[in-house]
Parts: C-alpha cells; structure tokens; sequence
C-alpha cells in the first residue's frame, strides 16, 4: 500500500512539473518572446527548467494539444506556425465563444471583479506609455489578461482554460501576420465594455466585444502569398 501511495504521489508531482513548465512555455508564446517557428528540444528545455526530459516531454507534449507546439518526427517540437486559414479559424472561435463568456461574466460580476478590471485596465494605459521591450511584452500580457479575467468571472474552468489557449494562439497569429506595431488589442475598447458590463448593457458589451475582436482580426495581413522558387525570390 505504501509503495502504491509513494508511487501515485511522484505521479502527481510529476504531472504538477509538467503543468508548471507548460503553463510558463505557454505565457512566452503569449508575450511573444518565443516566436513562431522557434525550436524546443526536450534537452533544452529539461535543462532550462531542471527537470528529465520526460517531463519537458510531457510538457511539449500538452502544448501540442493545445495547438501552441508542433510536433514533427524525426525533427522535434516546435512553437507552432499557423496558417491564414488556422488564423481565421481562431478569430471565428472567439467571436462564437467570447460573447458568451461576457454574459456568463455579467450575471456573476461583483463590485471587486469591477475594480480588479479597472485596475489591469489602468495597468494597461500605464504599460502603453512606456518604452523598452519589456514594457511592450507586459502590455501585451495585459491586454490577454482582460479576456482571461472575464473568463474567471464567468465561473466556467473548461471556458477557461479555452479561452487560456485561444488567447495564446492569437498572439502566435499576431506574432506572424499583425501590421502594426500597436498592441492588437484595443485599451479604450476594454474599457467601453466594463462601462457596458457595469450598467447592465448586456446586448451592448457583447456588440463591442465582437467590433474589438474583429478590430484585432483586421490588422492582419492573411492574404496568401504564392512561394517563390529561388531563382525567383532573389530575381536571378
């Protein structure tokens, strides 16, 4: 019994190194300091963190689930590269699934959830005023995090951890195909839907939702380009 117990407990810490490594792996891609294409061998990515590499494995590997890692035999794992149409896809998905979330959100919200919301917005006007890379990488942390805290408040885990996936997602596709050196993600866009959340304008929040995801959509560039033969690449 004791060794049964020894071995679900090294089980779960396990799974627990896995989760932590992924969740970390994860909020690069959303920071956009890992880009799209960027190589992940277990070996790095064990040693990076410390750990075997069957558990970087794991890791890589529930990444993979999530569509933010592709995994290629014979070459290894790699941050994902989605296509225009993938792209369109993920914005399809936020227009069906976001609404809904802010309405879920809007029955459960609170007077702190209000303020929490005000402050990550203040946090967010802040961060654009500033300069640097790191500003720019926590702005942009910023900016997903509204649509994740609406989540939270909706009460729905699986919900949730969707919308962790989609948001990551999004900036791989803002990553590769964004025009603009904006953050993609509309400040005064946010705040018009708290103020729509806070007097009960359910109908109205849920139309800025989908005029500030298809404000987003429509700085990318997803227009398929014909690949060009060598020859014709450097006009030889």
């Amino acid at each position: 019994m004791k060794s049964a117990a020894k071995a679900m407990q090294a089980e779960e810490i396990a799974e627990t190194g896995a989760h932590q490594i992924r969740d970390a792996i994860r909020e690069a891609i959303v920071e956009r300091r890992l880009s799209p294409g960027t190589k992940l061998s277990e070996s790095d990515v064990g040693n990076l963190f410390n750990v075997s590499r069957t558990l970087a494995r794991a890791a890589l590997q529930a990444l993979s689930y999530e569509g933010l890692v592709s995994v290629e035999k014979n070459r290894g794992a790699f941050v994902a590269y989605p296509s225009p149409d993938e792209a369109r896809q993920i914005f399809s998905a936020r227009r069906l699934v976001e609404p809904g979330i802010l309405r879920e959100a809007a029955a459960r919200i609170t007077a702190d959830d209000i303020r929490n919301l005000r402050e990550l917005l203040q946090e967010e006007g802040r961060l654009m005023s500033e300069r640097g890379q790191t500003a720019r990488r926590a702005e942009i942390k910023a900016s997903g995090d509204f649509h994740l805290m609406l989540a939270e408040i909706s009460g729905n885990a699986i919900m949730q951890r969707f919308m962790e996936e989609l948001v990551a997602r999004s900036s791989l596709v803002i990553a590769l195909y964004g025009q603009s050196t904006a953050s993609s993600c509309g400040h005064s866009e946010h705040g018009d839907i708290i103020s729509a959340i806070e007097h009960n304008e359910l109908d109205r929040a849920c139309q800025l939702m989908l005029h500030h995801i298809a404000h987003i959509e429509s700085d990318l560039d997803l227009r398929e380009r014909k690949s060009l033969g060598l020859k014709e690449a450097f006009e030889l």
